[in-house]
């Protein structure tokens, strides 16, 4: 009895450690973890499709191609070697081997090319969006714009290390943070103050490039409550490896409140649209006498 009581037990604190580490996860869960391989968990529709196309079509086409090539290597390692074929064959050109050859690389890049085009117009515009935030790149930061939830502004500046809270990710964290309700799919838009950056965040497959003088546009909608990070993607000076990009995805409720309270925190960067200029009134002149023209 004691020994089943023991592993009863154990297997109980087990249950509860997974459980607490399980929540812990669910709260900061968009971040490379070490010793990992393949895609950060997907965190989007945009980003399901992407591992979908990357782990059953683009593998299955790439293993299928090294397979075959290896096969043929072997087998000309085998049949054709010199003790073998001691006769080596004088054949020079193979119309029906010729025809093989051009024709099935072309047959592979249409199957890649069918689903590869249909993801990309599924991730270029936003379906119903249900808000906006833009995404502005300077050198070397994010400036960050609500034009749908009262049209305030925030920068968002990485965290130096010495200033790092516990929990807090080297090289990630920032001070202000993006926050969008959860499930709601968010318009982005893109631009830049200086140089070409990119605005990139794995979990939910986006990389839009941010560019002087132009405004992309991408989408994403986070499925699940936490907290996801990015950085610029772009080669953009001296500190670009410095400018992290976090989103807090949130329900509906926190983000109701968080608006609230960003408004008034952030009331001083809002630029207030300019009143129009008044009129001049016009000034008739009146008709010289007939002496003087």
């Amino acid at each position: 009895m004691r020994l089943k009581d023991g592993i009863l037990g154990a297997s109980a604190a087990g249950v509860t450690l997974l459980a607490t580490a399980t929540g812990a996860l669910a709260e900061d869960i968009g971040y490379a973890k070490p010793w990992e391989m393949g895609f950060q968990k997907a965190s989007s529709p945009v980003m399901v499709r992407l591992e979908y196309f990357h782990n059953y079509i683009l593998m299955s086409v790439a293993t299928g191609i090294v397979v075959l090539v290896l096969g043929l290597m072997l087998y000309c390692f085998i049949r054709f070697n010199a003790r073998a074929n001691p006769t080596p064959s004088k054949t020079t050109h193979n119309t029906m081997i010729e025809i093989i050859w051009t024709v099935v690389p072309a047959i592979i890049l249409i199957i890649i090319a069918v689903p590869s085009l249909k993801l990309l117009y599924y991730q270029d515009k936003t379906p119903d969006p249900y808000m906006t935030v833009k995404a502005i790149g300077n050198q070397w930061f994010w400036t960050y714009e609500y034009p749908d939830d009262g049209d305030f502004t925030f920068d968002s500046v990485l965290t130096r290390e010495e200033n790092l809270k516990p929990g807090e990710h080297r090289l990630l964290a920032v001070d202000n943070h993006v926050v969008v309700p959860v499930n709601k799919k968010i318009r982005l838009l893109t631009t830049s103050n200086d140089v070409i950056h990119s605005w990139a965040i794995p979990a939910f497959g986006v990389k839009m490039d941010a560019v002087p003088g132009r405004t992309n546009e991408t989408w994403f909608e986070a499925d699940e409550i936490g907290t996801y990070y990015g950085q610029c993607s772009e080669l953009c000076g001296k500190d670009h490896a410095y400018m992290p990009i976090v989103v807090d995805a949130v329900s509906q409720a926190d983000f109701d409140k968080w608006v609230a309270d960003a408004k008034q925190k952030y009331s001083e960067n809002t630029t207030p649209s300019p009143a129009p200029a008044a009129k001049a009134p016009v000034q008739v002149a009146e008709a010289a006498p007939a002496s003087a023209r």
